[in-house]
């Protein structure tokens, strides 16, 4: 009996048919598997021309009778790969897609309406890659900078043409990496301060009241009124934006922004260097009409991680052996657009979203009776909402568990609210850390250079001073995937003593489809973007949240494979679990949200991006 394997379902979109010349171009590259797909009789025929193709190429590679690189021989190698597997009539079944189908429908040039031209591209990028001429080589950020064959020269000669070489090509990079400032940039404090007057302004406040995360907290801008601030702060907004959040505050879709996260807006150029910011909290209308469709059934039906199938206990989950999250709010001093658990999460700052104490105690309780679990992560929503004494008490109980050795809060105050991370405050979480037994990290969401800021470097060095670590886990969008934008976060976080530690392939939620990217984008950023760094610089891991199941971590190639290209163009990848070589646990099946194409074209279309800097993208799988 078949394996019943577990899939993301994405609608299927041809936005954009191929013209004869797109399909002309794709076959100038494959001619002779052209010529063979226009003889067959029917699918399994073609399927059999395939396969033989694909053979034919491959031994060619093995036995040294193609001329080319290695780079680029082991390139055309994993293209066949690829292709064995979209090909294979497995893959036709779990999926419910035959590309091959297609291709050969394509020969014929029938039925070009019935792709997207994405389809015609992937298919035009591996066959270029299978015949031993993908388009990689140089990165255009490497172009004219004089490479050659080092080995060629010898001693302090090799090391001065070599480290000259490595000049040129930082200098290049700095480029691109400076495109993208943070907030300590001296002129962005300055036009932040006048940011902070008018905000101030408008809501009745002092100076001293900025200074105190509680004023921030009671005038977390939400409901009605946010939208009456808004307009009098932001003139700039389109009209699609006013309309979701109209519908946003009509339906009760959750919602929320800080004063402090506000001033970090550009109240009079916006979308252009605070595009990231604004995404974060201001939802695009395809979210709220999504969410506004569904809200009755939000609790399971936003649930992509499975939450409710991980959860033992009530605000406990657990994926893992030794590792459980406990959920000590749901709500936020603001809410995150993409936010994972937008299925139970709650407006900003609604008290109703704070767990009892009585709850809270029987869920540590739970922790008593499971001695395996040495690392609690305290989160929500965000736990910082709470009070210091509240805070305090969970601390406290779960430091009377001798088996729990880590105690980590998982936060967004140093981004959202900075204030809230007081001296007093501070001493107080380190006063927990008892060297050798028991040590306290706080890990939070810094999404973007232009985050950082001041007064987040303020707030991380009070939590430094009294030992505790703290780390960041970007979610990888749209709004941050540029090329060495997250070089430019890196280099940022570790101005202010942040330690980079997760980087997550977003939640694949059809409603936040604007937010995402296809997994080749993260795959090529890590590779040709995070390498180019000291290794201090990008310590994290980039990761896919396999639902039910947890991380898997992208760069481990052997842990997920390419099993279809679908007719828009979107691949589907089949995700290994983390336990894959202890127990058979079953795999996921995962769409894509958006195809490469999809994702050029939107470049493009928003930030006038050179699509030149992202051709190697077609070439990771």
């Amino acid at each position: 009996m078949a394996i019943q394997i577990p899939k993301t379902e994405v609608p299927l979109q041809i936005e954009k048919p191929p013209t004869p010349e797109d399909v002309e171009r794709m076959w100038d590259v494959a001619e002779d598997l052209r010529y063979k797909f226009l003889e067959v009789k029917d699918l399994e025929e073609a399927r059999r021309y395939a396969y033989e193709w694909l053979s034919e190429k491959e031994m060619k590679y093995y036995y040294g009778e193609v001329s080319v690189h290695p780079l680029v021989a082991a390139q055309a190698l994993e293209a066949i790969k690829v292709l064995r597997n979209v090909f294979a009539p497995i893959n036709e079944q779990l999926t419910g897609f035959s590309a091959l189908q297609y291709l050969v429908d394509l020969a014929h040039m029938r039925n070009l309406d019935k792709v997207d031209v994405g389809f015609v591209l992937e298919f035009y990028h591996l066959f270029k890659a299978v015949n031993g001429r993908p388009d990689i080589y140089p990165a255009k950020y490497a172009e004219g900078l004089g490479y050659f064959d080092f080995s060629k020269l010898k001693g302090r000669q090799a090391g001065i043409a070599r480290s000259e070489y490595l000049d040129r090509l930082a200098s290049r990079v700095w480029e691109y990496i400076k495109r993208y400032p943070s907030g300590l940039e001296p002129e962005i404090i300055e036009k932040r301060k006048e940011n902070r007057k008018k905000i101030l302004e408008v809501l009745g406040g002092t100076e001293e009241d900025w200074k105190d995360y509680k004023w921030h907290y009671r005038n977390a801008l939400r409901g009605k009124r946010a939208i009456r601030v808004l307009k009098e702060l932001i003139k700039d907004l389109r009209e699609e934006d006013w309309e979701a959040l109209e519908k946003a505050v009509t339906y009760n879709v959750p919602f929320g922004i800080t004063p402090y996260y506000l001033h970090l807006f550009d109240f009079e150029e916006g979308w252009k260097k605070d595009y990231a910011v604004r995404r974060q909290v201001l939802p695009p209308l395809h979210y709220v009409k999504e969410m506004v469709a569904h809200l009755d059934e939000r609790e399971y039906y936003f649930d992509f991680m499975g939450e409710h199938d991980t959860s033992p206990h009530p605000l406990i989950t657990r994926r893992y052996p030794m590792v459980a999250i406990l959920k000590a709010a749901h709500t936020c001093p603001q809410i995150c657009v993409y936010c994972q658990r937008n299925w139970e999460i709650m407006t900003a700052m609604d008290r109703s979203a704070i767990p009892t104490r009585m709850t809270i105690d029987e869920a540590i309780d739970w922790f008593a009776e499971h001695p395996n679990i040495i690392d609690v992560l305290v989160t929500g929503g965000d736990p910082f909402i709470l009070r210091d004494e509240d805070i305090e008490y969970i601390l406290k109980r779960l430091s009377e568990l001798d088996h729990v050795k880590l105690i980590r809060f998982g936060t967004r105050t140093p981004v959202t609210v900075p204030m809230r991370i007081t001296p007093e405050f501070a001493e107080m979480l380190g006063s927990y850390i008892e060297p050798g037994k028991r040590n306290v990290h706080v890990v939070t969401h810094v999404e973007h250079a232009y985050e950082v800021t001041p007064e987040m470097a303020e707030a991380v060095t009070n939590l430094r001073k009294n030992k505790i670590y703290v780390y960041n886990q970007q979610v990888f969008t749209f709004w941050n995937s540029r090329r060495f934008e997250t070089s430019a976060l890196r280099i940022a976080l570790k101005k202010v003593g942040i330690d980079p530690y997760y980087t997550f392939y977003p939640k694949g939620k059809w409603e936040t489809k604007d937010y995402l990217v296809p997994v080749a984008r993260i795959l090529q950023e890590r590779k040709e973007e995070a390498r180019v760094l000291p290794g201090t610089f990008r310590t994290e891991e980039p990761v896919f949240n396999v639902p039910r199941l947890g991380k898997n971590h992208l760069r481990a190639w052997q842990d997920h494979q390419i099993i279809m290209i679908r007719p828009d163009g979107r691949r589907v990848y089949l995700w290994h679990p983390w336990e894959k070589n202890i127990q058979l646990v079953t795999p996921y099946i995962y769409t894509d949200m958006v195809s490469i194409r999809m994702y050029l074209d939107k470049l493009k279309e928003v930030f006038n991006e050179d699509l030149e800097d992202y051709k190697s993208i077609w070439y990771y799988y």
